[in-house]
């Protein structure tokens, strides 16, 4: 199976979590050892947050604010990418063309954020079309979509399965800015749904989860 794997900033660097860096490098090469083709991207989380902050109080533009972010985002995704395929993966994917490549000669590969104006949210959705995945995994600080904020509302209930027609009913905001923080960012809800690639959102915090989603097994939230 070919799957892209979109690590969360909220999951491995917020704060940066070293141990699940190794455990989410066990996990990769143990899914390619079985066969599978990965291509993970990791976000920056608080991190590129507080890049962000700086940068804003420097006097940058939004666009500036989110080059920063990204420089942050690729510098977690070169640990993982080094803990999985040593030194000579430090140099990680700036483009969906230049990610394709690289997953045709290695089997698996590890990337950041690609441009201002998208999140690697968008970059997984774009990632995934440009290589022809079967699945989208989102390893995120939830166990899957909920009807509201769990973290601002007790009533807040799972939802096991659901269309992105309906994800884009309970996005909280509607377009890209700098930093938005929420279960999947409306530029990439709208490119999923185009594309029709299914996608599972995990609790990325046990990488086993996502080893389950590759497995089919009930896990998080589906998305189709």
């Amino acid at each position: 199976m070919r799957v892209v794997v979109r690590i969360g900033g909220s999951v491995v660097a917020s704060p940066p979590n070293p141990q699940l860096i190794k455990e989410y490098a066990e996990a990769v090469n143990c899914l390619r050892a079985r066969g599978h083709e990965l291509v993970i991207i990791v976000g920056g989380g608080a991190p590129a947050r507080q890049y962000i902050q700086l940068a804003k109080d420097v006097g940058l533009t939004e666009q500036e604010q989110d080059e920063v972010a990204i420089t942050v985002s690729r510098l977690f995704a070169q640990l993982l990418a080094m803990k999985v395929g040593g030194s000579g993966w430090k140099n990680v994917p700036t483009s969906p063309e230049v990610a394709r490549e690289l997953l045709a000669e290695r089997g698996v590969v590890v990337m950041g954020g690609l441009k201002p104006g998208m999140t690697t949210d968008t970059v997984a959705a774009m990632v995934a079309s440009e290589v022809g995945a079967d699945l989208i995994v989102k390893a995120t600080d939830q166990d899957g979509v909920y009807t509201k904020d769990p973290r601002k509302h007790a009533d807040a209930r799972k939802i096991d399965a659901l269309t992105f027609d309906e994800l884009g009913q309970l996005m909280e905001q509607d377009r890209h800015k700098a930093g938005i923080h929420q279960i999947i960012d409306p530029e990439a809800v709208r490119l999923l749904k185009a594309k029709r690639i299914k996608t599972v959102v995990v609790n990325g915090a046990d990488p086993e989860n996502l080893v389950a989603a590759l497995e089919g097994k009930k896990v998080g939230t589906t998305l189709q």
